[in-house]
């Protein structure tokens, strides 16, 4: 009599599990994950890249916002100066068409910055730009230059006159002139920096421009990159 095949009842042994195993169908283990992190390592270096871009864009809003700020802070103190700037006589700031003009382009310079840095703070808060971003960024380029050439032209045009008038005599209505140029001066300052910000952003948006200034853009946008860099 044949003894039965004692293997054909018998319980088959446990396959050996291996040494790293997860009971979640699917889920990758600690040595999985390990390696996945040392062969993603081009992965990382892309993410790495998207989040610094994210931070350089995130300064360069607020750097927008706080040099129209400051611009607009700088053209009130101008405007504020000049036309409180009255004692009388010839030390009346309307009698002289070099002042009258500062102050018109002061006036200008602080409503055209405030309302830049409202727009700045309304899109860093609401996530969303009152106007197209492209005619944003073209509006911005086109307004922070024309604005500060005004205000060149007005410390040109009231500089001599009031150097004149301190190498005469020095009261209070020159200091305030004086004080009032600096206002101005610093003014400009400001919104020739925020020129430089608003042009790398135009240049990154070349689409905005006609196909003829490609070409341009893009070496604006190294001309204002290097600068970025120095500065950042």
């Amino acid at each position: 009599m044949v003894p039965a095949d004692t293997g054909a009842g018998a319980k088959p042994p446990d396959v050996e599990r291996p040494a790293v195993y997860s009971s979640y169908n699917g889920a990758p283990t600690s040595a999985d994950a390990g390696g996945g992190r040392g062969g993603g390592g081009g992965g990382g270096g892309v993410v790495d890249s998207v989040v610094a871009r994210w931070r350089r864009e995130d300064l360069l809003d607020k750097s927008s916002l706080a040099l129209h700020t400051a611009a607009a802070v700088f053209s009130f103190v101008a405007l504020v100066l000049v036309a409180s700037n009255q004692h009388g006589h010839w030390m009346d700031f309307d009698r002289y068409q070099e002042y009258r003009y500062l102050l018109a382009i002061a006036a200008l310079a602080f409503a055209y910055s405030l309302a830049q840095a409202l727009r700045h703070a309304y899109r860093m808060r609401r996530g969303a730009d009152p106007v197209s971003a492209a005619s944003g960024r073209l509006l911005g380029f086109t307004g922070d230059q024309v604005v500060a050439y005004l205000l060149v032209s007005a410390l040109s045009a009231a500089t001599p006159i009031t150097n004149r008038m301190r190498s005469a005599v020095i009261n209070s209505f020159t200091d305030t002139t004086a004080a009032a140029i600096s206002m101005v001066f610093f003014a400009f300052v400001t919104l020739a920096l925020s020129a430089m910000v608003s042009g790398y952003k135009l240049s990154k948006e070349t689409s905005v421009l006609p196909s003829k200034l490609q070409e341009i853009a893009v070496m604006m946008r190294i001309a204002c990159s290097e600068h970025l860099e120095k500065l950042l």
